[in-house]
């Protein structure tokens, strides 16, 4: 499950590697992408959550899922596991890249400040490539910046359906986050579904001081750190993402279900 503001293009570079071992599911969420971007329409994680749900059911997935979830995905994959205690939802296992999993250590770009304000919905539609660049520089590894084709890719799937018109509604999951925060946090502290945290530290959004909290609130926390690497390590560092993924995988799990990633 992608992050803000992107979609699931994200995953390109696992994509091939991780399709040889498993069967992949990746869409891109309601206001994302190439998806749908209504204007009247009030966005949020629980409804990504349950839409995530619905495509199951439609693919007639009826085991459970690995999820694999960066940044927004990650608020959508903590519902989920919180879906799961309830037993409304079957998930194998979690694995968490550059989530803002405590709202309390997210740090926000000054666009998403902007995007939140009363003059959100100004601050949007003037968003163009440029905006872009700059905040996607202060956010990614000082050495691991995307190529300018890949800024490309990135903006053409914020502006495709006109998207921003609605960045100041997709960026209320910040709120969102504080609002769920007790019943998601004590989803990562139950037991029975695996769990890794790998975490590019030098992004200052959710990097270090993300996977310190992580640690201090979380039973026998297994975290991953690179070093030098932002907000986005499955486009930054996709080779050692797919290590550390895959030695997660290979793990012992106390039940095994057929081989199915959801991404």
């Amino acid at each position: 499950m992608h992050g803000f503001p992107t979609a699931s293009w994200d995953w390109h570079y696992l994509w091939a590697p991780l399709a040889q071992r498993f069967k992949l599911i990746a869409c891109d969420m309601l206001g994302f992408g190439d998806s749908a971007k209504p204007l009247d329409h009030r966005y949020s994680l629980m409804e990504q959550a349950d839409l995530q749900q619905a495509l199951l059911a439609h693919l007639g997935v009826d085991q459970p899922v690995h999820l694999l979830a960066h940044d927004y995905g990650g608020s959508v994959a903590q519902e989920l596991l919180s879906r799961h205690h309830e037993q409304r939802a079957d998930v194998a296992s979690c694995v968490f890249l550059n989530s803002g999993l405590f709202p309390e250590r997210c740090q926000l770009p000054l666009v998403q400040k902007l995007l939140l304000s009363r003059l959100g919905w100004l601050v949007g539609r003037s968003f163009g490539r440029d905006d872009l660049v700059r905040t996607v520089s202060q956010i990614y590894g000082p050495c691991t910046h995307p190529s300018e084709s890949a800024l490309d890719d990135c903006w053409s799937l914020i502006a495709s359906n006109c998207g921003t018109r609605i960045l100041h509604k997709l960026v209320g999951y910040q709120p969102e986050r504080r609002q769920h925060r007790e019943r998601w946090v004590a989803a990562l502290q139950r037991d029975g579904v695996p769990l890794r945290f790998i975490n590019g530290s030098a992004d200052p959004l959710s990097g270090a001081q993300m996977v310190e909290r992580y640690r201090q609130l979380v039973p026998n926390p297994d975290t991953v750190v690179l070093q030098g690497i932002g907000h986005y390590p499955h486009t930054e560092a996709p080779v050692q993402v797919l290590r550390h993924y895959l030695a997660f995988r290979e793990q012992p799990l106390r039940y095994l279900p057929r081989r199915l990633a959801w991404s």
